[in-house]
């Protein structure tokens, strides 16, 4: 498939067929997950993946979804094959620009502008979902403030942060999101050439 295919058909699905995943194609993304970068190779992006139907389930129970349904919707997370919790390690940065070859002249870890463990973390959320839809398959995203108690029930170490849960796995119905229905904003809005050009006045 072409890139600007797998770009054009990426989306967040949210209802799954009952059918397996294959481990072939499981490990194919997860070795793209792996090709994201970060900051000074530090590395600090963690999966866990989990494929055991009733673990699955103590997930979707953890996350709420009883509520999900309550509200009319259809079940999500019980039912996508695969979930991968996405985490990172604040700590793996700190040690990495520790050492000899990242640490100010004065010896000194370098202050942090941004918080990279979640940009890198982002760029590994994008390549599984760029290289499920490669694969056929469509994936979903839950934030982790969804996901407590998760962490505990996976034995996750508690300076393990729990960023999210990917579902993946053969779309089924796909319905707009009242999200989408909203929209995309015009791009003279959001993309801003030479210098940063405010919206026009409505």
């Amino acid at each position: 498939m072409e890139f600007r295919e797998v770009i054009r058909r990426r989306r967040m699905v949210r209802h799954y067929r009952p059918d397996s995943v294959p481990s072939e194609v499981l490990e194919r993304i997860l070795a793209a997950a792996l090709r994201a970068p970060s900051a000074g190779y530090a590395q600090g992006q963690h999966l866990v993946v989990v494929t055991d139907p009733a673990r699955r389930l103590r997930i979707a129970e953890l996350a709420g979804e009883s509520e999900h349904v309550a509200r009319g919707l259809e079940p999500w997370l019980s039912r996508a094959p695969v979930h991968l919790l996405l985490c990172c390690r604040e700590e793996d940065y700190h040690e990495r620009y520790r050492e000899s070859d990242k640490v100010r002249p004065d010896g000194e870890e370098r202050p942090w502008p941004v918080p990279y463990w979640y940009l890198d973390a982002g760029c590994t959320l994008m390549l599984i979902l760029l290289a499920a839809v490669e694969e056929g398959l469509g994936a979903g995203f839950l934030g982790g403030h969804r996901l407590e108690g998760v962490g505990r029930l996976l034995g996750i170490p508690p300076e393990v942060q729990v960023l999210g849960l990917v579902t993946l796995g053969t779309p089924g119905r796909v319905r707009r999101t009242r999200s989408e229905r909203r929209g995309p904003r015009p791009v003279t809005e959001i993309l801003h050439r030479g210098r940063w050009n405010p919206p026009p006045a409505r």
